[in-house]
């Protein structure tokens, strides 16, 4: 019987066969989706339980709560992901910029920036003549002289995520998770246990997108799971706490 160990060497061995090694570097994978989900999944479910919470602690109307719920659904939600796109696009147009101003810079002062090749590759631990070598084949070519200089100079990277990708999954999943907390409201029931119901929906939710937030990671499922859940138990208790503080302040009945 192999054993699991031995699987894992023998598939790690095929993935560094030369082909398999060319092919993965000539196709980066970049920035995934998962991340943008998880970070509009729990966004959703905060703010959304955040209403919720702040609606019950003023003893709002179950209507109030499903208005204030799916509004903020729509509005927050488009704004999170407008905002995910826009800030996935500034940084694409920050690395273009840079890898603009680095080209410019090796043919206005080519010698300065041989000297910074070199000194990159001298805290490496290269010495002539290997040292100068490798600065003579990386100032040849023009595309790899600048991919260097984005690497080791500016730590920039090409690789991110596509701008409209990571809004429209924001936005799904900010919808979809966000929507949670409100169906025992939408689908009624004894107004006595609705919070209660709610509460136990988004609590399951957070803990959820923190188990999967730690299986992609590779991180603990259950110490991130944990987090997340405290997170979002945070936030629907001090949006409690503003509720009832502005029911006692201002009298609001129900």
């Amino acid at each position: 019987m192999i054993s699991p160990a031995a699987t894992e060497c023998r598939d790690l061995e095929e993935e560094h066969r030369p082909a398999r090694i060319r092919e993965r570097i000539s196709r980066p994978k970049g920035e995934g989706a998962i991340g943008d989900f998880v970070l509009g999944g729990v966004d959703g479910v905060v703010t959304t339980f955040a209403v919720v919470a702040g609606s019950a602690g003023a003893r709002l109307p179950i209507m109030t709560v499903i208005v204030l719920g799916l509004a903020n659904l729509a509005a927050d939600g488009f704004s999170m992901a407008v905002s995910n796109y826009l800030g996935t696009r500034s940084r694409q147009q920050e690395v273009r910029r840079a890898r603009a101003d680095e080209d410019w810079q090796t043919h206005a002062c080519p010698e300065g920036e041989r000297a910074e090749i070199r000194e990159i590759f001298s805290r490496k631990g290269f010495e002539p003549p290997e040292l100068d070598r490798i600065v003579a084949v990386i100032s040849s070519d023009r595309r790899v002289w600048v991919d260097t200089m984005m690497q080791e100079e500016l730590r920039l990277s090409e690789i991110s995520a596509k701008p409209l990708r990571a809004g429209v999954v924001t936005f799904v999943a900010f919808s979809l998770c966000g929507f949670i907390p409100l169906l025992p409201f939408i689908l009624g029931g004894p107004s006595e246990l609705l919070f209660t119901r709610s509460t136990v929906l988004a609590g399951a939710t957070f803990f959820i997108l923190g188990l999967f937030k730690g299986a992609v990671v590779g991180g603990s499922r259950l110490v991130s799971g944990v987090q997340t859940l405290a997170v979002g138990s945070a936030a629907a208790m001090l949006a409690f706490a503003v509720g009832a503080l502005l029911r006692d302040a201002f009298g609001l009945v129900t």
